[in-house]
């Protein structure tokens, strides 16, 4: 009996553990449990159109931020680089929300310092933010805003509703608390095996408890004398089933065991299918080093203007609206995303497309794939971005260079130089995306030739040839558009002389264009150059009797407005040229990189 006893006993030991144990991890994981989140209230002044909160608030906490703005009508929210924040409000009031010395968060009303004798400042309105291309990522809804961001402290977010009427008050900021329980797991787990030990030990009692007070039967009265019995005959006699001895008791008991172990199993499973991964504790692993990218970034060399998903997102708008500007002819609305030599051509085709009916449509913007992104590294206006767009080693269709300028904060970005990358063009090594390029002052002396400088050098290649003094600084062979102006002009001039050799003359020039070029330095102290030549071919009369007649020639009709003049016509090219200039020093000649060339205008001589 002493036996059965201690075996009672431990089992019940062995439950009374495993319900401590099992509990335990229970109310680690509830009532012991601490919040999930840590959420911080900004105040708000009531009548302020902006909320600046800075990086340093948002990111005072480890985790994913969850930023809830909530108010009446539409609500915005949006974030991008504290210089392009603090900028864009520079104009009005706003309640700027950031870390205080004691480490608490702080909200203070900005007012913006004005002139109040330049009436011009004095009446400048701020836009309303939404779609601004400063912002990385935005967001509007009516009455309230729920995002999860990861805002370093580089970046600020700025919320409003138009820019005009007061921002939302209610502003919340939520991060992650780290409430994981890793003992909660492994004391449901020990608590289990208790319990399973207990169950044995219960089971393994009662049996036998069972066996020692089994059934006191009295003797059974001696056997009458017997003759021996012929066992096997009997069996084979018999049939099969006599003399069989049953297993029958052992295997139910047995099978009472594994009834009664099945629920202790099931109920621990069940118990740590309800734990996660922070229930268990969590063995990390030895950090190993890996080979990273060199930076190349100069000490005093600002942050670049754009991120690469931010580029891609502002080419991307610039495409959409040109695209409908070109579906509708609509000069205004391309004036929004277009500036310079890429809208005045656009212009001109708009011209020509609305009275001549099957005037081609100018090609799309690109947008897919963007193979370089080099953005000017700068914190301050007017900004540029140069884009790839198209593989650099597929032809059809060919890559595209385009740049893009910002002039103010409160400007969209728009495209001033686009033109298309020839087969087999190398490009010069460049910064990469995250550091950016500085961009280069026309009058730099650091190039073999000044930006400013390089149109009328290279119109001078283009009216002398080989003669011109500027030759020996271009690389000929591998411009592929002066040779192709070099056949144009020739084509032409025969076939005018054709017919029209003693009654005309026709003649070409290039000079500088009307935009201002743009530099973008490369990693060998070079730059990318963009400029644009105007070519101007002209034909004229050579007696008083001759008119010059347009018959066959749409466009400068359409143009200049008239069929027949008796003092001729001009007609003027746009060119779009991107050139790689090395710098001074180098043995290197000036490479064109890319080129597009449209008709601009067309004139009545007077």
């Amino acid at each position: 009996m002493g036996g059965i006893f201690v075996r009672f006993v431990w089992a019940v030991a062995a439950f009374v553990l495993a319900a401590l144990l099992i509990g335990a991890g229970i109310a680690q994981r509830t009532v012991l449990s601490g919040p999930s989140t840590q959420t911080a209230s900004v105040e708000v002044d009531a009548d302020a159109p902006y909320v600046v909160i800075e990086g340093s608030v948002m990111s005072m906490l480890p985790g994913t931020q969850t930023l809830r703005v909530e108010g009446e009508g539409s609500v915005f929210a949006a974030y991008g680089r504290t210089t392009d924040v603090d900028a864009w409000v520079s104009r009005s009031d706003y309640t700027r929300v950031a870390v205080g010395e004691d480490g608490g968060i702080t909200s203070e009303l900005i007012e913006p310092e004005t002139d109040s004798e330049d009436p011009e400042t004095a009446d400048e309105t701020t836009p309303s933010p939404v779609g601004s291309d400063l912002w990385i990522d935005e967001f509007q809804q009516d009455g309230v805003v729920t995002t999860p961001l990861q805002i370093p402290s580089t970046m600020s977010v700025i919320i409003a509703t138009d820019g005009e009427s007061p921002a939302p008050s209610n502003v919340t900021v939520s991060w992650p608390l780290d409430n994981a329980t890793p003992w909660a797991g492994p004391l449901i787990v020990l608590g289990g095996v208790f319990l399973a030990v207990g169950a044995i030990l219960y089971v393994l009692g009662i049996r036998h408890a069972r066996r020692s007070r089994g059934p006191r039967r009295k003797a059974p009265p001696p056997l009458a004398h017997t003759q021996p019995i012929d066992v096997a005959g009997e069996i084979e006699a018999g049939s099969g089933k006599k003399g069989v001895i049953s297993a029958t008791g052992r295997r139910r008991s047995l099978g009472r065991r594994s009834a009664i172990a099945v629920p202790v199993i099931a109920l621990t499973a069940g118990l740590l299918a309800g734990c996660s991964a922070e229930a268990w504790p969590q063995l990390a692993s030895s950090p190993t080093p890996s080979p990273t990218a060199t930076v190349i970034d100069a000490e005093d060399q600002q942050a670049p203007a754009v991120t690469e998903a931010q580029a891609k997102n502002i080419l991307a708008e610039i495409a959409g609206t040109v695209a409908q500007a070109d579906t509708d002819m609509d000069s205004d609305l391309a004036a929004t995303r277009l500036d310079g030599a890429a809208l005045d051509v656009r212009n001109t085709n708009y011209t020509l497309r609305s009275q001549i009916a099957d005037y081609a449509t100018p090609d799309p913007i690109p947008t897919d794939p963007v193979s370089i992104i080099l953005p000017q590294a700068y914190d301050g206006w007017p900004r540029t971005v140069m884009m790839v767009v198209g593989d650099e080693d597929d032809t059809d269709p060919a890559p595209t260079i385009m740049l893009m300028t910002q002039e103010d904060a409160w400007s969209q970005y728009k495209l001033t130089y686009i033109g298309g990358i020839e087969a087999a063009t190398a490009m010069p090594d460049l910064a990469p995306a995250y550091v950016g390029a500085v961009q280069v002052r026309p009058d730099t002396a650091f190039l073999v030739i000044t930006p400013e400088e390089l149109p009328a050098a290279y119109a001078d290649v283009l009216n002398n040839g080989d003669d011109s003094e500027y030759a020996s600084l271009f690389d000929d062979e591998s411009d592929k558009f002066r040779q192709m102006i070099v056949d144009d002009r020739q084509k032409r001039l025969d076939e005018f002389n054709q017919t029209a050799t003693d009654t005309g003359t026709l003649s070409f020039s290039a000079e500088p264009g009307d935009s201002e070029p743009l530099a973008l330095a490369t990693l060998e102290s070079g730059a990318i150059v963009a400029i644009d030549v105007s070519e101007v071919d002209t034909v004229k009369p050579t007696n008083s009797d001759a008119v010059i007649k347009l018959d066959n020639n749409p466009t400068v009709k359409t143009l200049s407005g008239s069929d027949e003049s008796q003092t001729g016509f001009t007609t003027t090219f746009k060119d779009q040229l991107f050139f790689y200039v090395p710098g001074q020093g180098s043995t290197e000649k000036i490479r064109l990189l890319g080129y597009s060339s449209d008709i601009l205008n067309a004139k009545v001589i007077p």
